[in-house]
């Protein structure tokens, strides 16, 4: 899809230029600060052919699109201006708790950093292959050139994290940049071949090596931010273009070598020592949390609190934490080929996981993994969870370090150490993510098909044929006369007449829609429930014949999530016709603004039939409402 058309759609189903307050991106993802996400229009975004999921955490409203997302964002930065008056915006921001703020802002900070700093990592890796090969000499010009290309990014880090930060925090970027540069300038570092600890203007000054560090900066620029708008308040306007730089860093670069450099630095070393000594206690179990648990981890923002730590513990020789985690990736990326062989006949979906799995695997990029086929399959899910927590045991109970920040993926082996270990861990998490997939399939039949309706009414599309299987020839008599009751009591609506246009075009199959009068659904006939969503707003059931119905309370009623329905049967179970599926608030339902009409329809059937409908305006639970022949 053209990447301007996607753009321009992507701000205005946000809400327009005028609702955003802030933009960075990621590897895959446009992340949004939004004035109120309330005014975004989520459901249509995730309808968007070029978006592959929303995804709202840690006060960020994220857009999934895809590999190609540094494009997108350079349409939007082209076209809108909200960027450059992100400082007049950020007083009309929505509240977010203060942990959310926390990670908002680390994970605003990193997010613009990733490409340099994966880009680095992966340059670093292959000078590792090529040195081990012995196709490099690590003492030769070109070998020390390529080497400062991979560590520039680290070894200048609080510079980079400056000026992010100080986007981030609605500050001068290159100020607080400037404040990163000068803990690093060789005047200063230059203190330290003394021997002894130095003095401002008699103030003892403990020096020490911020090349890499993140925490001293992150506290120095959080204290700036507030200095710089203190400064602004006080100082006249005509002389704050010079005069508030200036004391800002005469204030700032002092009092961050002698108190939030040491402090940061030490902060950083208690907690990754912390981390560590928990990991050193069980790396077994510290390794089945993490691998388990880390897809679950990004999914919410929250692997955005390790990543300090992470670095932190790089600078020291190798972090743990992100070596255990990475078996997470090739769970994921097992999984992926897992349905890729197991969806022989479904090609779109074959698409989807060929091509997101070899994308995990040479490029470490698992998000149209995690948003496109585990939360969408959740039958997966404990499989994920089973395959990286047994590569992430593996890697805990035998210390593998991650040693350069980089993606994981079949490249990035060497900088995990020792490889050997990574490699059976990686091998294990791909390999029972893989296998469990095969063997337990990723979706149940039934709830395959009911998903597939859910899936089309929301997108509003035109469903795919299905070809059913032909049955018995005692069931294909069966089938001659079929009865549906109405699952509700209330008003007979055509389907034509429902505010929905799959519904209303008879895209979804034929059926009628009732506009309830009392919030109880009953079986509609004899059958099993194949689906019953998580919300509680729509369940699908199959009938002894075959037949396949869904019934769907209200519009849009899935934004509810769930509150004001309560089931009374869980998927799998056997019912009567008549049996209570589901109870709603019918008036709670229409007072927080939702349509109530209910589409009883039959989305399949074991051969063609004919479908009569009721000729009654209104009916009772158990009247007859459909008649099939």
């Amino acid at each position: 899809m053209d990447n301007k058309k996607l753009a321009d759609d992507i701000v205005r189903l946000v809400g327009g230029e005028e609702n955003i307050n802030d933009l960075v991106h990621c590897a895959t993802r446009l992340r949004f600060s939004l004035k109120d996400s309330k005014k975004a229009e989520r459901e249509t975004l995730e309808k968007h052919e070029g978006v592959i999921t929303v995804v709202e955490s840690g006060g960020q409203f994220q857009v999934v699109v895809g590999s190609h997302v540094a494009n997108v964002y350079a349409e939007i930065a082209k076209s809108t201006s909200f960027l450059d008056k992100a400082a007049e915006n950020s007083a009309s921001g929505q509240k977010v708790s203060a942990v959310s703020k926390v990670f908002e802002v680390i994970s605003g900070s990193f997010s613009p950093l990733i490409p340099a700093m994966a880009g680095s990592g992966m340059l670093k890796a292959l000078l590792t292959v090529l040195t081990m090969a012995g196709w490099m000499s690590d003492t030769s010009d070109t070998y020390m050139i390529l080497s400062a290309a991979g560590n520039a990014v680290f070894y200048f880090l609080p510079i980079f994290l400056g000026v992010t930060l100080g986007i981030k925090l609605k500050t001068n970027p290159y100020v607080a940049g400037t404040i990163g540069a000068a803990l690093l300038e060789p005047s200063f570092t230059g203190l330290m071949d003394k021997g002894t600890d130095g003095s401002f203007l008699g103030i003892p000054v403990v020096l020490m090596n911020y090349s890499s560090s993140v925490f001293p900066i992150f506290i120095a620029i959080s204290i700036y931010a507030l200095l710089d708008r203190f400064l602004k308040k006080i100082i006249l306007k005509d002389l704050q273009v010079f005069l508030v730089p200036m004391l800002s860093l005469m204030i700032m670069v002092p009092l961050s070598a002698i108190a939030f450099g040491p402090f940061g630095t030490s902060v950083g070393d208690w907690i990754a020592a912390g981390v560590t000594w928990l990991i050193n206690v069980s790396g077994i179990l510290s390794g089945i949390v993490l691998g388990g648990g880390m897809t679950f981890m990004v999914v919410l923002g929250l692997h955005w609190g390790f990543t300090p730590i992470t670095l932190q513990n790089i600078n020291n020789g190798g972090d743990p934490i992100e070596a255990m985690a990475a078996a997470a990736v090739f769970a994921q990326i097992g999984v992926a080929l897992g349905i890729f062989l197991k969806s022989k006949k479904d090609k779109s979906l074959r698409s989807i996981s060929g091509s997101s799995a070899v994308t995990g695997l040479l490029a470490g990029v698992t998000e149209p993994i995690v948003y496109g086929l585990i939360l969408r399959y959740k039958r997966v899910i404990p499989i994920v969870i089973i395959a990286g927590a047994i590569g992430g045991a593996v890697n805990g109970h035998f210390g593998v370090k991650y040693t350069a920040y980089v993606f994981h993926n079949i490249f990035s082996i060497p900088v995990e150490k020792p490889s050997g270990i990574f490699v059976i861990s990686m091998i294990l998490s791909m390999g029972i993510g893989l296998l469990l997939t095969l063997i337990f399939g990723y979706e149940s039949k039934g709830k395959a098909k009911a998903a597939e309706a859910e899936s089309a009414v929301q997108a509003e599309s035109e469903p795919q044929t299905v070809q059913p299987e032909k049955n018995t020839e005692s069931a294909a008599l069966n089938m001659k006369k079929e009865q549906i009751h109405s699952p509700l009591t209330g008003k007979v609506v055509p389907l034509s007449a429902v505010a929905d246009k799959a519904f209303a075009s008879g895209a979804m199959g034929k059926g009628l829609a009732i506009l309830p009068s009392e919030g109880v659904v009953v079986a509609p006939m004899d059958g099993v429930v194949t689906s019953l969503f998580p919300t509680g707003h729509a369940i699908g059931l199959t009938s002894a014949a075959g037949t396949d119905i869904l019934i769907h309370i209200g519009i849009n009623t899935v934004s509810l999530k769930g509150k004001y329905f309560k089931p009374a049967v869980k998927e799998g179970d056997a019912v009567k016709q008549g049996d209570v599926l589901i109870e709603f608030d019918l008036e709670q339902i229409q007072a927080a603004g939702y349509q109530t009409v209910t589409p009883v329809i039959v989305t399949l059937t074991e051969r063609e039939v004919e479908i009569f409908e009721t000729d009654q305006e209104s009916i009772e639970k158990n009247d007859v409402l459909l008649t099939l022949i």
